[in-house]
């Protein structure tokens, strides 16, 4: 009888073990949130930034899986209605691009920041960090319409959010233990 008790306990042991390694071994899970050019207008999915993000990442020896959301024609309100379905739950980071739609379709300046921080704070309070790329890309790096990106500039912004993605898997690391899946602010 002790020694079918020490098979099971052992058994168990060998359980846990196993699931803590395929806890560990998950992707990075990153959605890119956005309008045309998170979509990759012009350069197609595999063009655009989110998928050469992913490569970077994986190049840098980290198992990431970048989901590109990135609608055509969105504003930042549109963006905010749709994240939680299509920022599901177990993700860990949001790039949020809300590129210039809004002023496009008539918004404001103030209700598209008011926009980003409300889906800031939505992602944060799903233990979500979040990135918002919002910076000025040069003109070099966009195509004939001045509006969406060439390849050459979603190459410049995925390597301009790679060290923002790795500067959030420190953080994780430092707090360790337990793991990225524990509390993050």
């Amino acid at each position: 009888m002790a020694s079918c008790f020490g098979r099971t306990v052992l058994l168990g042991v060998s359980v846990l073990m196993c699931a803590s390694i395929t806890a560990n071994t998950a992707p990075l899970r990153i959605v890119a949130i956005g309008a045309s050019n998170t979509h990759g207008w012009y350069v197609g999915n595999q063009g655009a930034y989110p998928a050469q993000l992913q490569a970077l990442l994986q190049a840098s020896g980290i198992d990431a899986q970048v989901t590109n959301a990135g609608v055509p024609f969105d504003t930042t309100w549109m963006m905010l209605r749709r994240i939680d379905t299509d920022v599901p739950n177990g993700t860990d980071i949001v790039i949020v691009q809300p590129g210039t739609n809004d002023l496009r379709f008539f918004g404001t300046m103030q209700q598209r920041a008011a926009n980003i921080t409300e889906m800031a704070r939505r992602f944060r309070a799903r233990s979500i960090k979040v990135i918002v790329y919002d910076e000025k890309v040069p003109l070099r790096y966009y195509t004939l319409d001045f509006i969406h990106w060439t390849r050459e500039g979603h190459a410049m912004i995925a390597a301009a959010l790679l060290p923002r993605v790795l500067a959030i898997l420190d953080g994780w690391r430092s707090d360790e233990p337990p793991s990225r899946d524990a509390d993050r602010d």
